[in-house]
């Protein structure tokens, strides 16, 4: 479906909802993709032996209209990356269903394997086909007629990084299948509290997700996080028994969820259209040449991009950036003038062509019914998460996405990226970009994502004729 088409058909969702109300019907799925052996973790740690303090997942829950189906599916690992590009190409090909229909949320769990580690590529393609067999699995479970219910929630077990405005808000989609639960898909903005070290495990969310299954029997519970790259969830101070803490803090959430979903909620039930389009976000100028030279002084120069987790990793942009001035190459201007491979090196091109190739921002917008819903590849900060949301609940109910599909690239503040605070350095030191982020950012992003479904910025009231700004003199 064609950007234009999308927004003529998001306008007018409302009067179609009257006119031509739509039976909703739901499935859901959840399969275990815990490993079996010795797999790196984004964490750095490689359990051996593959034991797990909680086993990890991945849920699925499917919603169709009559006419067309949107698939959310999350799994308990920091992203999906090369599980991502098989999926689509995949379920696009034997499912019918097109990359915009299909919602790829992690937890962003750190204790699961990584797959941008090369030993780790084809766990990544043994996950394709497991989350392949749940989503089949859910669609053959769809049922109806099924409600769908929106609610949001405060839970304030999470710290904002050097005291920024904190995000505390939670975001609640109540799924009910003839009468009873069927699935809770809800989110919040944070990196997940590590459970013990050298163990495999689904961290905070995932005690949150069982919890909420055993108190609603027959239910899938979809936790996804929200716009939470510069947010943490921590162990209480000078706590010791981390599976302890981690336990608890998923308890804590699962309780807020509890408490939205049994609280007033709004029905958006009806037709579903969804849209996928990709943010290219500005880059700044590079530092001049003689700095590049003094930042190479210590950085061996001709071992070429190291891949996770080298160590030199983090000065793969500085041999970039020299390169680009030694081979006179134009520095990039755009995030979108790359692909990203599959150890998360920026290139010009892949070495073989991808239908679905990983390029930044994509942006997935849908509305379902009255509910507008947003998912965000990557990490953006919790300060693009609020300005968006602000805009978004001007129009009605709105759920929004952090760590969508492939690759966490952090998307900054203008404060952060000003700062050059770790999420604007990430870029560089993770990706191989020669330059970093422009200050301009911020601003690209929030109205990018808002223009996917229409809505733009919220206008500062001062901006607006009828705000008094001041007395006329006469």
């Amino acid at each position: 479906m064609r950007r234009r088409e999308f927004l003529a058909l998001g306008a007018a969702a409302p009067l179609a909802a009257q006119s031509n109300p739509v039976t909703l019907k739901a499935g859901t799925a959840k399969v275990d993709i815990t490993p079996d052996r010795p797999r790196l973790c984004a964490s750095g740690d490689k359990p051996d032996p593959p034991v797990a303090y909680a086993r990890l997942h991945s849920r699925v829950l499917t919603v169709f209209d009559g006419t067309r189906r949107m698939v959310f599916v999350n799994y308990d690992l920091n992203c999906l990356d090369v599980a991502t590009p098989i999926l689509r190409e995949r379920v696009e090909r034997e499912l019918g269903i097109p990359p915009a229909y299909l919602v790829l949320l992690a937890t962003h769990n750190h204790q699961g394997p990584i797959q941008i580690a090369a030993e780790n590529f084809d766990y990544g393609r043994e996950l394709a086909e497991k989350i392949f067999a749940a989503i089949r699995e859910a669609m053959a479970s769809e049922d109806g007629p099924a409600e769908l219910l929106f609610g949001n929630g405060y839970g304030t077990f999470t710290r904002a990084q050097l005291s920024h405005p904190p995000d505390y808000e939670m975001q609640l989609l109540k799924v009910i299948r003839n009468g009873k639960v069927a699935a809770l898909l809800f989110n919040y903005p944070t990196h997940p509290q590590l459970g013990p070290r050298k163990m495999y495990g689904a961290s905070h969310p995932g005690f949150a997700m069982e919890e909420l299954e055993e108190r609603l029997p027959g239910a899938v519970a979809i936790y996804a996080d929200a716009c939470g790259g510069n947010q943490y969830t921590l162990a209480p101070a000078g706590t010791t028994d981390f599976l302890a803490a981690c336990q608890a803090r998923g308890h804590e959430v699962a309780q807020a969820a509890l408490e939205i979903a049994a609280g007033k909620l709004e029905e958006v039930s009806g037709p579903i259209q969804s849209h996928m389009q990709l943010i290219s976000l500005p880059l700044a100028d590079p530092i001049p040449y003689k700095q590049a030279l003094e930042l190479a002084r210590d950085v061996p120069m001709d071992i070429g991009f190291k891949a996770f987790p080298d160590p030199r990793r983090d000065t793969n942009w500085i041999r970039a950036l020299v390169q680009h001035y030694k081979d006179g190459v134009p520095f990039p201007k755009r995030i979108s003038e790359y692909v990203c491979t599959d150890e998360e090196f920026l290139v010009k091109k892949l070495d073989a062509p991808r239908k679905y190739p990983c390029r930044f921002v994509e942006v997935l917008g849908a509305r379902i019914g009255r509910l507008t819903l947003l998912a965000i590849q990557g990490e953006p900060l919790a300060g693009i998460g609020m300005r968006i949301k602000e805009a978004l609940r001007q129009r009605g109910p709105a759920m929004v996405f952090g760590y969508f599909a492939e690759h966490n690239l952090y998307i900054p503040t203008r404060e952060n990226v000003r700062l050059d605070l770790y999420q604007a350095q990430a870029l560089r030191v993770q990706y191989t970009c020669p330059v970093g982020w422009s200050l301009d950012v911020e601003e690209e992003m929030v109205r990018g994502a808002l223009g996917v479904v229409g809505a733009e910025p919220w206008i500062d009231p001062r901006e607006q004729k009828s705000y008094p700004l001041r007395r006329r003199e006469t």
